[in-house]
C-alpha cells in the first residue's frame, strides 16, 4: 500500500483530510446557438418553439459537453435499456481519464487508494463504473467501494464527506468520482409545451471529475473542514428525476430559488461560525450554477459582490450544468486562478429539496491540485 496509509498527528489520530488531487475529463464541446440551430429547433414547434428559444437564449450557457453529441446522434426516441449501454460505453472512458489525472496531481497510484467512491443519477449497471473501473485501473483487491446515486446535482459534497470521512478515520487515501452523462437523456416533444423539460434541455451537460483525499502532509491541496446540509422535505416534489420508458425525465419547478432562499443564509452562516468565521472570511466561492437563477439567489441571500461568482458563473457559461461533477468543476477554476482562495465554501442543491456545503482550507504547502 502507499506510503500514507496508517499516518498520524502528533496526539496518535488521523491526520486531517486533504484533497490533494483534482482531475477533470470533459466530452467534446458545441456552442448553445449549434445544438439550438442543429437539433433542438426540429424538435419544437409553433409557440413551443419560441419559449423553447428564450429559454435557451436566457440560460447563460454559451458552450457545454456532449459525450453523445446530438448534432451527430439523435437519441431522443432510444428506449432506455440502449442509453443505458451506452452510458456505460461513454462513462468508462470519462471516469478512466479523470481518475487518472486526480492520482497523477496527487502522486499516487491506483492502489494506494483505501475508498473509491462513485457518485452518478444518469446511469445504472451492475457491475458498475465502482467496480469496473477499479479492476481496469489496477485498485488493490481490498479497495472498499461506495455508489451514490440519485442525488443528483448535489451529490459530488455528500461524496467528498464520505471520503473525507473514510481518510480521517482510517488514515489512507480516497477517490471520489463524479460522472454524469444527462445529454443521453435528451427526449424532447412538441406534443406540449413542458417548460421544465426544455429548461433541462437547455443547461445540462456531461463530464466526469475525480477527486483525491489523502492525509494532511506537506502535500499541496485543500483541507476539509466540515460538510453541512439540510433537507426541505415539504418540497421533496419540487425536483424530481423519473424512470420512464424512455429515459430518465427531470421535473423542476420555479420554485425552487424561493426555497434556496429560505435555507441558504442560515446554512453557511452556521456552517462559518462553528470555524470562527463570517461570510467575509471566505475569498472562494464555488456554487453550483443550477441556472441563472439560483446564482442570483445566493449571491443576493449572502450578500455578495458580484465578482465572488465570477467562476461559478464562467463554468456555466463554459460547460453547462454538468449535475455532480459541476461544483468541482469551479473548485477547479477556482485554484487554478492567479490568487487561489485561503478558504472555499462550496455550496450545491438538488431533490429534497436538498442544500450541502462545504468548507475547504487551503494548506500551508500550496495548491496545486490538478494535473
Amino acid at each position: 500500500m502507499g506510503a500514507l496509509h496508517g499516518r498520524h498527528d502528533a496526539h496518535g489520530r488521523h491526520a486531517a483530510p486533504v484533497i490533494t488531487g483534482l482531475g477533470l475529463a470533459l466530452p467534446p464541446r458545441a456552442t448553445q446557438t449549434e445544438l439550438w440551430e442543429g437539433f433542438f429547433a426540429k424538435h419544437f414547434s409553433g409557440t413551443t418553439r419560441e419559449l423553447a428559444q428564450r429559454i435557451f437564449a436566457n440560460s447563460g450557457v454559451t458552450t457545454r459537453q456532449a459525450a453523445v453529441n446530438p448534432l451527430l446522434e439523435d437519441v431522443s426516441d432510444w428506449p432506455t435499456e440502449r442509453r443505458m449501454r451506452r452510458y456505460l460505453v461513454e462513462a468508462l472512458p470519462l471516469g478512466k481519464e479523470a481518475v487518472g489525472r486526480a492520482l497523477t496531481a496527487a502522486g499516487l497510484a491506483a492502489d494506494d487508494i483505501g475508498l473509491f467512491a462513485v457518485c452518478s443519477c444518469t446511469g445504472y449497471a451492475t457491475p458498475g463504473l465502482d467496480i469496473l473501473l477499479a479492476r481496469d485501473l489496477g485498485m488493490a483487491a481490498d479497495t472498499q467501494r461506495v455508489f451514490v446515486g440519485h442525488m443528483g446535482c448535489y451529490a459530488a459534497l455528500p461524496g467528498l464527506g464520505a471520503a473525507s470521512d473514510f481518510v480521517a478515520a482510517r488514515g489512507r487515501p480516497a477517490l471520489l468520482l463524479c460522472a454524469e452523462l444527462p445529454g443521453l437523456h435528451l427526449q424532447p416533444s412538441s406534443a406540449r409545451v413542458d417548460t421544465q423539460q426544455i429548461v433541462a434541455h437547455a443547461l445540462f451537460s456531461d463530464a466526469a471529475v475525480a477527486v483525491v483525499v489523502a492525509p494532511e502532509s506537506t502535500t499541496p491541496g485543500y483541507a476539509v473542514r466540515e460538510v453541512a446540509a439540510v433537507t426541505d422535505t415539504s418540497t421533496a416534489d419540487y425536483m424530481t428525476w423519473d424512470v420512464t420508458d424512455t429515459g430518465f425525465r427531470m421535473g423542476l419547478s420555479p420554485k425552487v430559488p424561493q426555497v434556496l432562499a429560505s435555507h441558504v443564509r442560515d446554512l453557511v452562516d452556521s456552517l462559518l461560525a462553528r470555524h470562527d468565521l463570517r461570510r467575509t472570511d471566505v475569498d472562494g466561492w464555488a456554487v453550483h450554477p443550477g441556472g441563472p437563477r439560483i446564482l442570483n439567489v445566493v449571491e443576493r441571500e449572502l450578500s455578495l459582490p458580484p465578482e465572488a461568482l465570477a467562476a461559478s458563473r464562467g463554468v456555466l457559461a463554459d460547460c453547462g450544468n454538468c449535475s455532480s461533477p459541476t461544483v468541482l468543476l469551479i473548485l477547479d477554476r477556482l485554484t487554478q486562478g492567479p490568487r487561489p482562495p485561503d478558504w472555499i465554501v462550496m455550496l450545491a442543491f438538488g431533490p429534497g429539496l436538498t442544500l450541502y456545503a462545504t468548507l475547504l482550507q487551503r494548506s500551508p504547502g500550496g495548491v496545486s491540485i490538478s494535473a
